[in-house]
């Protein structure tokens, strides 16, 4: 499932296509949003934003589109009138006189009164937002620190959009690694130092994600691996996907599992759960 970066530099190109242009036409496949179409069509996009996993197109009349990619999910922008080839069905089409958004595969679209977004049943229970540039260090280590939180799985729990927003499998298994934390962990086995040191990673990395469409890796050794020729794929990420590679800190083969029901990756040796797994008081 694409991630809070991925869903990001998606709507930053949405709204670089279609953002203050008037619609000609809105497309909806679903029956249901289909009385829709005369209300937006003519309408000017306001601003095109994301919401952790969501997307957010809203129109000068006070109606918003949410669209949510889950597994499948994909926006198209292209020159007005020129489609794709491709099997995936169209679910929105949004036309300008110039371009077109198409939204291919996706379950998830609604449109919504721009007042009542907060009434919304996944927006409602968002927790910080790492690519909002308001969201601050500070505000994810208290987050980090909240006692609701701390008998939770880490692997899940960094992956729970009401914790913080934004993180999914990848960017959780990166930040565990370069935070030296097993995934199998919770927060009340950190102390609160390590539990500030995994805020900042998960913050920091989610970012640098967003920037670089999709390195977590080390810039200097990604940019390294690259001039030698080395595939994107296999330089982006520090562990994910490198099942049974040397881990660039000590060497030692990455593993893949099961850690609280969810696949990932890690270094044994890096991320040993015998590290320190004392309960803190309070837990």
């Amino acid at each position: 499932m694409p991630e809070g970066p991925e869903i990001k530099r998606a709507a930053d190109a949405l709204a670089a296509a279609i953002e203050g242009k008037k619609t000609k036409r809105i497309w909806f496949a679903f029956p249901h949003l289909q009385r829709f179409a005369k209300k937006l069509a003519g309408r000017r996009v306001l601003d095109v934003s994301s919401r952790s996993k969501a997307m957010l197109t809203r129109f000068d009349n006070g109606l918003v589109i949410y669209s949510h990619n889950q597994l499948y999910g994909r926006w198209e922008i292209l020159p007005e009138g020129e489609y794709p080839q491709t099997s995936r069905s169209l679910r929105l089409a949004i036309h300008t006189r110039d371009s077109m958004a198409l939204l291919y595969s996706a379950s998830e679209i609604e449109v919504l009164e721009s007042e009542r977004l907060d009434q919304h049943p996944y927006l409602s229970k968002l927790g910080p937002e790492l690519l909002d540039e308001d969201t601050r260090a500070e505000d994810v280590i208290a987050r980090f620190e909240d006692l609701r939180f701390h008998r939770r799985n880490l692997m899940g729990l960094l992956q729970d959009q009401s914790f913080i927003s934004g993180m999914g499998n990848y960017l959780c298994c990166e930040a565990l690694h370069v935070s030296g934390v097993h995934p199998a962990k919770r927060l009340c086995d950190l102390d609160r130092r390590q539990r500030a040191r995994l805020a900042k990673n998960c913050l920091r990395l989610t970012r640098q994600t967003c920037k670089t469409a999709g390195i977590t890796n080390l810039i200097t050794r990604a940019d390294k691996l690259r001039k030698a020729g080395v595939a994107f794929e296999d330089y982006r990420f520090h562990v994910y996907r490198r099942e049974g590679l040397p881990c660039y800190k000590c060497g030692t083969p990455i593993e893949k599992g099961k850690y609280g029901g969810r696949m990932g990756y890690i270094c044994p040796e890096c991320q040993s759960f015998r590290c320190r797994s004392q309960i803190q008081p309070g837990c």
